[in-house]
């Protein structure tokens, strides 16, 4: 049998951009990728942390994300978090490669975000908006500059206010940002300058490990559009119960927010959810436009991640990294190691 190829970060990069993992995403909702039905995230506990799985499938591809997560590592300098994706062909069930996953993880939830986030602006009852004039962060790590790149990459984007609470990291941050001509600042999460940045933003990203709230409805304005993306699970929540109760909600599925997604359960609790699920827009139903805002409501989006989201992207990556037949049965042998 043929070697199986390794993909890593500068393969990854070479074959795929910001804007095609957004495509990627947004194409395969419109597909009509089943969402709702996507296998739930399994959880597995190691001595030394836990193991995260993801798979999922597609008429084409099997895939699985294999997270480790260990705690103790950033006093060790090494990573808490670290990830492979291992891809199938869908019929054979052969292997078809490996890519790392923790960059493949930064790459595809910005990317959904801005799916999201694209069609909540598209929906605002004032008017189509098709860029963002003032974008508020919460939070300095990897998935706050992440996104900001892929928005800024998507569409026009005006000022970015970077709310942190650590200075130095929010200072390099905006260092970086400015360096490719982004309009960043840095604003204290604490001052009153950052609650004015929050409160003028059109849209406000939560990029942040916070198992409390950092948000709530006085913080933002009254046709905000906000994303929530740094919590899982259900003891964890970025945004205040006030916010969620009065916005206008899209998530990514409603059965994987029914399972971890502690904004919506500790807003109101499983009971309350699962008899007003039906209400919640998720991602397939916002693409396809059936997204209804109110007037002088915020529209919040949710999410935890989800297994197809990573394939989605995975699938793009294989086509420009390998060829479009790279499946065994397809002949093809011409693989790296």
């Amino acid at each position: 049998m043929p070697s199986v190829p390794v993909i890593g970060v500068d393969e990854i990069d070479a074959a795929i951009d910001r804007r095609g993992a957004v495509e990627a995403i947004a194409q395969a909702l419109r597909d009509g990728v089943d969402i709702e039905s996507d296998a739930p995230r399994l959880f597995s506990p190691l001595d030394s942390g836990e193991f995260l799985l993801m798979p999922t499938q597609s008429p084409e591809h099997a895939g699985i994300k294999v997270v480790t997560i260990a705690p103790r590592n950033t006093e060790r300098g090494l990573p808490k978090i670290q990830a492979w994706y291992l891809v199938f062909d869908a019929e054979t069930l052969s292997p078809l490669a490996i890519l790392e996953g923790a960059h493949l993880t930064t790459l595809r939830t910005p990317a959904v975000t801005a799916v999201a986030i694209r069609g909540m602006l598209q929906a605002d009852p004032r008017g189509a908006r098709q860029g963002i004039d003032s974008l508020a962060v919460l939070g300095s790590g990897p998935q706050a500059e992440a996104h900001v790149r892929t928005l800024v990459d998507l569409m026009p984007v005006g000022e970015v206010s970077i709310v942190g609470r650590t200075p130095s990291r929010t200072a390099e941050l905006v260092e970086r940002l400015r360096a490719d001509g982004i309009r960043a600042e840095a604003v204290a999460a604490e001052a009153s300058a950052g609650a004015g940045a929050l409160r003028a933003a059109d849209v406000v990203i939560t990029a942040t490990s916070s198992s409390t709230p950092v948000l709530s409805r006085g913080d933002i304005g009254d046709h905000a559009v906000v994303a929530a993306i740094g919590s899982h699970g259900t003891a964890h929540r970025e945004l205040a119960a006030d916010l969620v109760n009065d916005a206008d909600l899209v998530v990514e599925a409603r059965a994987s927010a029914l399972r971890e997604n502690g904004n919506l359960l500790q807003a109101r609790g499983l009971a309350d959810w699962q008899a007003g699920a039906q209400s919640v827009t998720n991602l397939r139903e916002l693409v396809a436009g059936a997204f209804v805002r109110r007037e002088a409501r915020p529209a919040v989006y949710t999410g935890v991640g989800m297994s197809w989201e990573d394939l989605a992207v995975v699938a793009q990556i294989l086509k420009s990294a390998l060829g479009v037949d790279a499946s065994p049965q397809r002949g093809n042998t011409d693989v790296r190691n």
